[in-house]
């Protein structure tokens, strides 16, 4: 009896990580379209990311599309401003291309991309602005420098179509 109790007193928590449900996958292996951008990100930017599968409302298609989002922290000495127009010089340099009729906001420091087989829109920020888990834990996961500034990237990708018609009604 005292066995019965005790082995499952020891057990709990032991197995208790594995009886809480699993987040969902957060590597690039596990979303195909994410692997460029993550890599990117990573190495060349030397930003901590977090990747989950996604589900996008897609400009071209008018659909929801099945792909990922990449939540990413990193750290700047240059400043956040500075900061994202090197992103985005990079990205180019690195193959990346603005996808055909991109519909994006760059005013907003929010550019889509092409690279192998994903669409991505890249949205460059500075402070935590989207209270998301991921952004959260890719800022944990990348402490800051002395000098350093944290800025942000979140970006959606998507499986790679032709752009879009245009309504002539929309102009």
């Amino acid at each position: 009896m005292i066995a019965n109790l005790f082995l499952p007193a020891v057990l709990i928590p032991a197995l208790g990580p594995l009886l809480v449900s699993q987040p969902p996958a957060r590597t690039a292996a596990a979303q195909p379209l994410c692997v460029a951008a993550d890599a990117f990100l990573r190495t060349d930017r030397n930003m901590k990311t977090v990747i989950e599968p996604d589900t996008v409302n897609d400009w071209r298609t008018r659909k929801r599309v099945q792909g990922c989002k990449i939540s990413a922290a990193g750290g700047s000495t240059r400043g956040v401003q500075p900061e994202a127009v090197f992103f985005f010089e990079r990205i180019r340099a690195e193959g990346w291309v603005r996808t055909p009729d991109p519909r994006d906001a760059p005013t907003e420091a929010s550019l889509r991309f092409r690279k192998d087989n994903a669409d991505c829109l890249f949205n460059f920020y500075g402070p935590e602005m989207m209270m998301t888990d991921g952004e959260e834990q890719a800022g944990q996961a990348r402490p800051l420098a002395a000098g350093e500034v944290r800025y942000h990237v979140y970006a959606m990708c998507l499986p790679v179509m032709p752009a879009a018609p245009r309504d002539t009604s929309e102009r």
